[in-house]
């Protein structure tokens, strides 16, 4: 059984450096049962590329506008926007044109090892980034 996790600000872990965007693990799979959470935050025009993978992800964007795809829609999601991406279905998201955040959980335990080793490339090579995802999961598309 997990424990209660309770984060103030001056106990927020350091954020992942990923692709020109950050993100913070706020409760990883070590630290809960089902989901996990995170905090991402990035400057206009970063954000990852069409891809899928097989848990859901929930988004709650808190500063944007934010751009999301999912499937063939393309929604630009202002603050206040709630999106749930079902496990399996390509999506992506694009930060402009001022910086964005959102608040993210995932169903299970496989995006936090995930993002800790994405940001752990220090090359801007994206296929090293389609590498490590897949180990996870992601299958990324080639074009994104």
């Amino acid at each position: 059984m997990s424990s209660p996790v309770i984060l103030g600000p001056e106990e927020r872990p350091e954020s992942l450096a990923i692709g020109g965007f950050t993100i913070t693990v706020l409760a990883s799979g070590d630290d809960m049962q089902a989901y996990e959470t995170f905090h991402t935050e990035g400057p206009p025009g970063t954000g990852p590329g069409p891809h899928s993978h097989p848990w859901d992800e929930t988004f709650y964007v808190l500063t944007g506008p934010v751009t999301f795809g999912v499937g063939r829609e393309e929604i630009v999601a202002e603050p206040g926007t709630f999106l749930n991406v079902p496990g399996d279905v390509i999506h992506w998201y694009r930060f402009g044109p001022e910086t964005g955040s959102f608040v993210s959980v995932t169903s299970g335990k496989s995006a936090a090892p995930m993002y800790r080793d994405l940001a752990a490339i220090e090359s801007p090579d994206k296929g090293l980034y389609r590498e490590a995802a897949a180990r996870h999961g992601q299958n990324t598309r080639e074009d994104g």
